[in-house]
């Protein structure tokens, strides 16, 4: 199974709630963090790194001895990533998508494939917790091959927990998809409503079963439970403005750890995804 954490802004808490969801689990849980432009689930989990890899895509390079100039790789290419001009062949290796659609059309097999860094892969794990996320390189434009490559990691044999960037663009949509259950984390904010509904809308496009987190419950105002009604959209868990959970985030310490009693809170979301998921599927 898996669930993906995601929310339609930032600072909404989804890391808080991976991680102690993941860490109340215990063993037979993997917890991926694809927000890769500013991953910060190890800042809490700790693990101890045992794999680093770096990722690289393919980017089309260009043998001008057999290039007839005839402007086909061009013509193919939607992101403009690749541009005859004048008597040479100009790659924008940031620009490209990887389709390989460039070397498909060259008659004359003038281009082939060179790797590009996106960036890398660190796995770990804590306690039987197995943790891998990845780091965008800096200045990359494009996370979601790397948000791929770090879903790779999921084994069907164990329960998979998917930290997502925010938002609603590309990065989140990769993150979610193909998840059994989506957990939206909010905030009772005009803020957190307008992105909430944003992030409703992405998740009914992928056709995902997903219910909502509303984080320091006790602030704003009501429009998001009212949202949440008229949505049909459970709410499975409130968590307070708490000095305690403040304080512990602070730290980088786990809620479920300084306050045992979330432990079971978070046992209970587990159970209320699982059921709703059943009956999604049957």
């Amino acid at each position: 199974m898996i669930i993906s954490i995601a929310s339609g802004k930032g600072g909404t808490g989804k890391t808080t709630v991976a991680t102690n969801m993941a860490v109340s689990l215990g063993g037979d849980v993997q917890l991926l963090d694809c927000d890769v432009e500013e991953p910060n689930a190890h800042l809490f989990i700790h693990p101890v790194i045992n794999e680093v890899k770096t990722i690289t895509t393919p980017v089309p390079e260009v043998d001008m001895e057999k290039c007839n100039l005839c402007g086909k790789c061009g013509e193919i290419c939607q992101f403009k990533a690749i541009v005859v001009i004048g008597k040479t062949v100009l790659p924008f290796p940031e620009m490209c998508h990887s389709c390989g659609g460039c070397m498909e059309v060259c008659p004359e097999k003038a281009i082939t494939e060179t790797g590009r860094e996106l960036g890398v892969i660190e796995r770990g794990s804590r306690n039987g917790l197995e943790f891998v996320h990845g780091k965008l390189r800096v200045g990359e434009a494009m996370s979601p091959p790397l948000i791929r490559k770090v879903r790779e990691y999921a084994r069907p044999d164990v329960l998979t927990i998917i930290d997502a960037p925010p938002g609603t663009s590309c990065p989140v949509i990769a993150s979610m998809k193909g998840a059994d259950f989506v957990l939206l984390v909010t905030e009772p904010t005009p803020f957190g409503l307008n992105d909430l509904k944003l992030a409703v809308g992405a998740v009914k496009i992928l056709g995902i079963p997903c219910g909502l987190i509303i984080n320091r419950s006790d602030m704003g105002d009501d429009k998001v439970k009212i949202y949440a009604e008229k949505e049909n959209l459970p709410i499975l868990m409130e968590i307070p403005f708490d000095r305690k959970i403040a304080e512990a985030y602070s730290r980088g310490e786990m809620i479920v750890e300084v306050m045992p009693e979330w432990k079971e809170k978070f046992l209970k979301l587990y159970q209320q995804i699982e059921e709703m998921s059943f009956h999604k599927n049957h």
